[in-house]
């Protein structure tokens, strides 16, 4: 591809054209940039929670550190998840060899449209957003896995495998994990599960490339997550930050740990009990970084409000009801603005 044509993948500009600055579009007003040397580190970190007990007479003890976590950070990892240790290490090999593919060869998935329930792409959403953001993307839907497998990638030769082995055992996590935050909440150990309709998961395999100019831009800015929580698989290079009372904290990895967030339907149910927080994905000059998120929601006709449960007359209502769709065509549409998707379907807002 001769150099003066536009690349469609930030990682074949950063590969093949050598660049040594950021180009214009992907640098963000003064007010916005990441102040990276305003970042905690280290003493403001988020809990690490030991699921064993899960499946012992403690459990109480772990939904009571469960829901503790997600009311005061909206964000926690853990530990004796379940999920093998051969089954992360092949999806993130996976990964890897996927982006070292040939460009030509990455590109038969490339997609702007944000519907495709298969797509390689680029920053964000490139059709709506004014400032790019320094990452590639391979998203995938994969539940039910036998509706959407049939779509993904055949080149490395054992995607499909790896991935749909690594896509059960994070849906079965994600599982364990809603029933304990369902519990956590008072309420039944099924309640949340049985708001899900036929529930959907996706997933994102994310490449962010060295950045020579990291302090300029973002591999992705400060959001919250649409769906009901996140599982996140993360590489060896730090790059995840967390907004905890006020100030951006680095989330550094931790080796067999996955880190969990709290989602916009999770606020929703729980009437704001518990938030769905401001998160982003800095950058940097020297490696390469690959995250993988699994995002376990509601299927798109399922109806999303706040429990009965936990409405009073001294804790209404926030929320109207809506469907998933609804809410997830808004988000994409709307693109990763500062302001949170939840506004939109308060019930003081003019959307209700």
């Amino acid at each position: 591809m001769a150099a003066n044509t536009k690349r469609l993948l930030l990682s074949d500009l950063v590969s093949s054209d050598k660049i040594d600055q950021v180009p214009s579009h992907y640098i963000r007003p003064i007010s916005q940039r990441p102040n990276l040397q305003n970042v905690y580190h280290n003493d403001h970190t988020i809990p690490l929670i030991d699921l064993h007990d899960l499946y012992t007479p403690n459990r109480s003890h772990v939904v009571h550190q469960i829901g503790r976590a997600c009311r005061d950070y909206g964000f926690f990892q853990v530990k004796n998840h379940g999920v093998p240790e051969s089954t992360v290490a092949n999806m993130m090999n996976i990964a890897r060899e996927f982006f070292k593919l040939p460009e030509e060869e990455r590109l038969k998935t490339y997609s702007d449209d944000p519907t495709k329930t298969t797509r390689l792409s680029t920053s964000f959403n490139i059709r709506t957003e004014k400032v790019a953001n320094w990452r590639d993307f391979l998203r995938l839907h994969c539940h039910p896995l036998q509706d959407y497998i049939h779509e993904w990638p055949t080149n490395p030769e054992s995607f499909r495998d790896h991935v749909a082995e690594y896509c059960r055992s994070a849906r079965g996590l994600a599982l364990v994990l809603v029933e304990a935050i369902s519990e956590s909440l008072g309420l039944e150990r099924d309640y949340i599960n049985r708001q899900l309709g036929n529930h959907g998961q996706h997933m994102a395999l994310n490449y962010y490339p060295p950045c020579p100019q990291p302090d300029l831009t973002y591999g992705l800015p400060g959001h919250t997550d649409l769906n009901l929580i996140t599982i996140l698989l993360q590489d060896e290079v730090p790059g995840l930050q967390v907004l905890r009372n006020g100030h951006w904290v680095a989330v550094d990895p931790v080796p067999n740990t996955f880190i969990i967030n709290i989602g916009d339907q999770i606020q929703v149910l729980s009437n704001d009990r518990y938030k769905s927080v401001l998160h982003r994905a800095v950058v940097n000059c020297e490696k390469e970084r690959i995250s993988i998120p699994t995002f376990y929601c509601p299927s798109r006709d399922a109806v999303i409000g706040p429990a009965s449960e936990l409405v009073s007359d001294d804790e209404p209502a926030v929320y109207r009801q809506f469907t998933y769709g609804e809410y997830y065509d808004k988000f994409w549409n709307r693109g990763l603005a500062t302001e949170n998707c939840l506004d939109m379907f308060t019930l003081t807002s003019s959307s209700s």
